[in-house]
């Protein structure tokens, strides 16, 4: 981004440029989605959209940076209400939280915090962060959420293992959300299986 707004009246409109593109990602996916129809759907003029991102990977940035914030938080609000204490509990609660998202948010579907399908060019890995692919961004965002939390083992807070989760669920839920709309069940439970098994602490699959 080019400068993040303070004042209410930009950051509404910061947040309905990143809304309408949202909208855009559902409606004709990444390859359509231009600037141009981003400001027209969200009624602000060209100009400024440019304030605020200086092209279409800075606006898709936002987004799944948006995306990620929400589900940190969103995923903050469970461990508050529900306390996990092992590796198990907190695996549900994460994935439930995602899984949610990606039936309920727009653009999560075609985004989330990355864009979702094959790996992409060296922009489309790095969209959350210069330097850390996406998946390896969002494990240091969760390993940070969830530090001291669990005190069954040492796997958990492991930067490599916490990567390789992240791979393994993003293959998996990938695949869920192929095969069905809302996502299969039954793969998502096997999400959640293959997790809690990799990450709980003195166990191999």
């Amino acid at each position: 981004m080019r400068r993040r707004p303070v004042q209410r009246r930009s950051l509404a409109r910061f947040e309905r440029i990143l809304d309408a593109a949202a909208e855009l990602l559902d409606e004709s996916g990444y390859a359509a989605l231009t600037t141009r129809e981003a400001a027209r759907r969200a009624d602000v003029p060209i100009g400024t959209l440019y304030q605020f991102f200086p092209s279409k990977d800075g606006l898709v940035g936002a987004l799944a940076e948006r995306n990620l914030e929400r589900y940190l938080e969103r995923l903050s609000r469970r461990m508050e209400a529900e306390h996990p204490s092992d590796v198990a509990a907190l695996v549900d609660v994460a994935v439930e939280e995602f899984v949610t998202m990606k039936r309920s948010v727009a653009g999560f579907g075609v985004l989330d915090f990355g864009l979702v399908g094959p790996p992409g060019t060296h922009t489309e890995q790095h969209i959350l962060d210069g330097v850390l692919d996406n998946n390896a961004a969002v494990a240091e965002r969760l390993r940070a959420l969830t530090a001291g939390l669990l005190t069954d083992g040492e796997r958990v807070e492991s930067p490599l293992a916490l990567r390789v989760a992240m791979e393994c669920a993003d293959a998996v839920l990938q695949l869920a959300f192929r095969v069905a709309p809302d996502g299969d069940p039954a793969l998502i439970t096997e999400c959640k299986r293959v997790l809690r098994r990799y990450l709980a602490p003195g166990r191999e699959l």
